[in-house]
């Protein structure tokens, strides 16, 4: 479950709601961007939960504010309760929450205030950050001075060390961005996925990458020689996708059925589904879910 710390209709202030409110309030908050809920990201939820109950707070609406392009979520917002729950058995058996706040409420906020914002209204008693975070105004604040207004505020503050990305290969290719040290980023998770390496997208993630795709209309089923096909605009789809070519040893989730095995095949503007076996979307699994999970094994594209 997440909670939003969002623009009252009334004014112009930020306010949480109070059942959220309560689930940060004496809590530990891992700060971060958490588009890819990838292995650094869940160190920092690791280790939020040595110390108390883990919430992973990030802002929202960045992009809008700071005129950035629109771009696709590398996990799909529906997907991020499941990717947490998965976390769980590396954090005592606790599920990270995830606390939003508009990025239009803090963007002013000198890194004084911002810890002030963390103590005296959220209530927060500790957080956890990278060696890296950066974090006021004009990212103004660095790693070492949240530790000094922590302590000043009476809080805990937890720093971590990167978590570097081990695959040799693939280590340099932000070689160029002054910030890029081979850590594990959510910027290499969209390299990899650019380049279609699903391997190293996993090796990033601690997991599978799942795209995920609403149906809006019953769309393209042919049956086949050995099976089913199923196309769909890409315009259908929740979150980014690898690049466009055909790739095997995937796998097709439908509520709570069991996987089926796929393969997939994209091009500019739509996804084909093809597996050997019935109809995954029969016409009650159809009235029932047009949610549908594909999961890409570790390989690359077969073909382009």
């Amino acid at each position: 479950m997440s909670f939003s710390l969002c623009k009252s209709q009334q004014n112009d202030d930020c306010e949480l709601p109070s059942e959220g409110l309560a689930k940060i309030a004496g809590g530990i908050v891992a700060l971060g961007k958490f588009d890819a809920l990838h292995i650094g990201h869940r160190e920092l939820a690791i280790r939020a939960s040595k110390v108390g109950a883990p919430n992973l707070l990030s802002f929202v609406g960045m992009a809008e504010v700071l005129g950035w392009e629109p771009r696709a979520p590398i996990v799909a917002k529906c997907d991020r309760s499941r990717v947490l729950s998965s976390w769980a058995p590396y954090c005592g058996n606790l599920v990270p929450e995830e606390v939003e706040i508009e990025f239009s409420c803090v963007r002013h906020l000198t890194p004084r205030q911002f810890v002030e914002k963390l103590s005296k209204e959220l209530g927060v008693v500790g957080v956890v950050a990278g060696e890296n975070y950066r974090f006021g105004y004009k990212a103004a604040g660095d790693a070492s001075e949240l530790v000094r207004l922590c302590e000043e505020h009476g809080m805990g503050a937890y720093i971590i060390s990167s978590v570097m990305d081990k695959n040799q290969v693939h280590r340099s290719m932000n070689s160029s961005d002054l910030k890029d040290k081979g850590q594990v980023s959510s910027t290499r998770v969209r390299q990899a996925l650019a380049i279609g390496d699903m391997k190293y997208v996993s090796e990033l993630l601690g997991r599978h990458h799942r795209l995920m795709l609403m149906l809006k209309e019953q769309g393209e089923r042919t049956k086949t020689s050995s099976g089913w096909r199923v196309s769909a605009p890409k315009s259908y789809l929740l979150n980014l996708p690898p690049k466009d070519g055909l790739y095997e040893n995937c796998s097709l989730l439908i509520g709570n059925k069991n996987p089926v095995a796929c393969r997939v095949f994209m091009d500019t503007m739509h996804i084909h589904l093809e597996t050997d076996e019935a109809d995954p979307l029969d016409y009650e699994t159809y009235q029932e879910l047009r949610l549908l999970g594909i999961e890409f094994g570790d390989s690359r594209p077969v073909r382009d």
